[in-house]
């Protein structure tokens, strides 16, 4: 088999929302917005992902993804513990800082499953995050850089759809005309995230952070806190 074709298939693997991490069990703040009338219909949703898309993960997760990647392929421990600790200084609530490391230890979990050798184990006190993880994952399968990260950024839109289409509810024919409308977005996101400078990394978005600490205390829940 063609070796692009099996790195494909790989991500295609790593990115599918049936990868058992969890990623569909916590909303970003999405439930809240919902609960509080922000988020109500189609046009709504399709406004919220695209805001959120590109200041929160195409402003940290992808940048810092994208350094993970040559971290880990270079088996340069102290730059991957690095943006690691800097990952979990951004996430602004204990829920969103709960999910990453939680989801970054399940996926962990799935690598030593199937006995992936030759790259270097985790040995910071730290919880590794899940941004840090899928980097390791996209070295060990030699996945290319510019596809690993348009896989990230697309199993995250996704899942931020299926968590819409639950709570408001949309209905596929919406769920999947979003979609393809944020196509575009997410390719323009990632080429972006590969010429941000490390600076420039980082984002602080306070009406997000704001949500997702109502949703910690919020009386009837959907999705994890």
């Amino acid at each position: 088999m063609n070796n692009r074709n099996i790195q494909l298939l790989h991500l295609l693997r790593l990115a599918s929302q049936a990868l058992p991490v969890g990623a569909y069990a916590y909303s970003q703040g999405l439930e809240s917005a919902v609960s509080m009338s922000y988020v109500e219909s189609e046009e709504q949703t399709q406004h919220w992902i695209s805001g959120v898309m590109s200041t929160g993960p195409g402003q940290l997760d992808l940048p810092i993804l994208i350094r993970q990647y040559r971290a880990w392929s270079a088996n340069n421990m102290s730059e991957v513990y690095k943006w690691n600790e800097m990952l979990a200084a951004f996430r602004e609530t204990s829920e969103l800082l709960f999910e990453d490391q939680q989801m970054g230890r399940a996926l962990y979990r799935i690598l030593e499953t199937e006995r992936r050798e030759g790259k270097a184990c985790w040995e910071s006190e730290e919880l590794p995050s899940f941004v840090t993880i899928f980097a390791l994952a996209g070295v060990i399968y030699e996945i290319d850089l510019e596809m690993l990260i348009r896989g990230f950024a697309w199993s995250w839109m996704e899942n931020q759809v299926n968590i819409a289409t639950k709570l408001i509810p949309l209905g596929q024919s919406a769920a999947q005309r979003i979609l393809v409308q944020l196509i575009p977005l997410v390719d323009s996101v990632c080429q972006s995230a590969l010429s941000i400078e490390d600076n420039d990394i980082g984002c602080s978005m306070q009406g997000l952070s704001i949500l997702s600490s109502n949703h910690e205390h919020q009386a009837t829940r959907l999705f994890r806190s």
